[in-house]
């Protein structure tokens, strides 16, 4: 039975789906009976109090999806999965209680320590970049938390709009997924699909719910962020070290992991600088995100996380393109596109005002 699954991969993010679509309303009942809801305020535009804490269903119908049909791999995974524990309590953690910025950012590290000291899931070679391949391992060590922390923060931030974290996640993981099942990567495959088949069915609870409406809260989105670092990780260390077959290697592995991720992480990026400039904290909250910017050109939730998602879809056939270019050649052309699509909305809200 088990061998048919891996076979066929897909089923299992059918029973993630069935998972989700069982534990969803479960979650939501509690929340509201509990009153871990979030009321309109001046940064939201939701109507009524709204459910926060999607990301308990997510983990639960990702987690049980994934250990029930690969308890073989379970493990090698077992690290990996004690990280997703513990990013997930720090996300209800501060659903819940509304952690300072430091505390989520001290709880992020230590989660991180999961994945990349006791799963051993970081990055070990630099793919030439700057003339440099395998690197020691504090240096390891050091790098590979960066990018944890990077990728869990611009997830966190870029989930403002209703489907937006969520829609970008599928599309995210489907890439991954479809990678390593090319690759023969199995239980990488199947750890992907178990996370689409969760996160579609929240996808259609956030944006189409209307009295089972639910958000995603932190405990979703830094549960996205952790996963998706671990999939970049694993991306670039087996073609680092050509554990794919020849046709799949990507030489430019880096590079193209921050075409798949240019949306949040290069909005993560703009906005930092920005709050900066004007001598603001880069933690501090505003509605200069790029889907902000979407809303205010006059589109609905729903068409913004449309246009971001098929922008995304765009870099990610850039980076299957340029998967063997310079890695600064994909990056800048990647950049460009997304200060291309930035300039345009920028130009559109500035004929509106005028």
């Amino acid at each position: 039975m088990i061998s048919f699954f891996y076979s066929h991969p897909y089923l299992i993010g059918i029973v993630s789906c069935l998972l989700a679509l069982a534990s969803m309303p479960i979650v939501i009942q509690i929340a509201k009976k509990k009153n871990f809801v979030v009321r309109p305020n001046k940064r939201m535009s939701h109507v009524g109090e709204v459910p926060n804490i999607g990301g308990l269903a997510i983990c639960f119908s990702f987690l049980l999806s994934y250990m029930v049909f690969t308890y073989n791999a379970f493990q090698e995974a077992q690290f990996l999965l004690i990280g997703v524990f513990a990013i997930v309590a720090i996300g209800v953690t501060d659903d819940i209680l509304v952690l300072s910025p430091f505390s989520k950012l001290i709880g992020e590290s230590l989660a991180s320590v999961a994945l990349i000291g006791f799963a051993d899931i970081r990055i070990t070679h630099l793919h030439g970049l700057l003339g440099i391949n395998e690197i020691g391992l504090v240096p390891s060590y050091l790098l590979s938390l960066l990018i944890v922390i990077a990728i869990i923060n611009a997830i966190n931030l870029i989930d403002g709009v209703d489907g937006l974290a969520s829609g970008l996640g599928i599309i995210y993981c489907l890439f991954f997924a479809i990678y390593f099942q090319l690759v023969g990567d199995t239980d990488w495959a199947i750890l992907s699909i178990c996370l689409i088949g969760a996160l579609t069915v929240y996808f259609f609870y956030n944006v189409f719910g209307k009295k089972q409406k639910i958000f995603m809260g932190d405990s979703g989105s830094l549960l996205l962020g952790y996963m998706l670092a671990a999939f970049v990780f694993h991306l670039c260390e087996i073609n680092a070290y050509h554990q794919v077959p020849e046709i799949y290697h990507m030489s430019a592995a880096p590079a193209v992991s921050i075409c798949v991720m240019s949306i949040p992480v290069f909005d993560m990026i703009r906005v930092s600088l920005t709050r900066i400039r004007h001598h603001r904290s880069p933690f501090q909250a505003d509605k200069n995100h790029i889907h902000h910017l979407l809303l205010r050109t006059g589109l609905s939730h729903l068409q913004t996380t449309a246009v971001l998602c098929a922008v995304s879809l765009l870099l990610i056939g850039l980076g299957i393109l340029g998967r063997n270019w310079n890695m600064w050649m994909l990056v800048t052309v990647a950049f460009a596109i997304y200060a291309l699509l930035t300039l345009i909305i920028w130009l559109i809200i500035d004929s509106k005002n005028a």
